[in-house]
């Protein structure tokens, strides 16, 4: 199957840089909805990061052109805490309202997680990424990363829940990783790199 583009439904930047690193080899232009000329609203009513991520991949699937092999490929992602129940999960991009700064969202978890040891404050980034094929089937890939939360924010290379996700086998931040290497281990680099094997084959047919 010939793919002309990608877009992948998200409008924020960070993730488009880590996405754009990842897919290069594949050869294919990578656009975001923007850049694609999508502005639609989606109601993500799912109760798994799968099946939120295959309702964004096919609401986005139905705006693009049709005269075109577009693949939207849609992630849904989120930060599972496993002394809060795994808060804030599915609702991290919506965790104390979408306005909220990530700043505040971060201080917030830091202060209920108050006093809570260190082998208490386990967790794990989730990502599920979903592909809308142009045949109208769907394609779908997880990938996790474990750590714990950590008691402050460090780092500049990472956003959202990024500063305040330590990683102990690295004895490091999330968002102090060098963006390559982070593209390596990330729950997101997991799963698009599961995602970019599953297109090359799909290419090659």
């Amino acid at each position: 199957m010939k793919i002309d583009k990608i877009i992948f439904a998200t409008g924020n930047e960070g993730k488009m840089k880590e996405v754009r690193m990842i897919l290069a080899d594949l050869q294919i232009p990578v656009l975001s909805m923007k850049e694609a000329g999508i502005a639609t609203d989606i109601d993500e009513n799912g109760t798994t990061f799968e099946e939120n991520a295959v309702i964004k991949a096919k609401a986005v699937a139905a705006c693009a052109a049709k005269n075109e092999n577009i693949v939207v490929l849609s992630d849904d992602s989120g930060l599972e805490i496993d002394y809060l129940n795994k808060e804030p999960g599915i609702y991290s991009a919506r965790y104390m309202g979408e306005d909220t700064s990530y700043t505040i969202k971060n201080a917030n978890l830091i202060e209920r997680l108050q006093g809570v040891p260190d082998e208490k404050r386990t967790a794990r980034f989730v990502c599920a990424i979903a592909a809308a094929m142009p045949d109208g089937t769907s394609l779908v890939t997880r990938g996790t990363i474990e750590g714990r939360i950590g008691y402050e924010e460090r780092g500049e290379n990472g956003f959202g829940y990024d500063p305040i996700f330590y990683l102990p086998e690295y004895q490091c931040y999330s968002a102090e990783l060098d963006p390559e290497e982070k593209n390596k281990i990330s729950h997101r680099g997991k799963a698009l790199t599961l995602m970019k094997e599953e297109l090359r084959k799909t290419v090659q047919e």
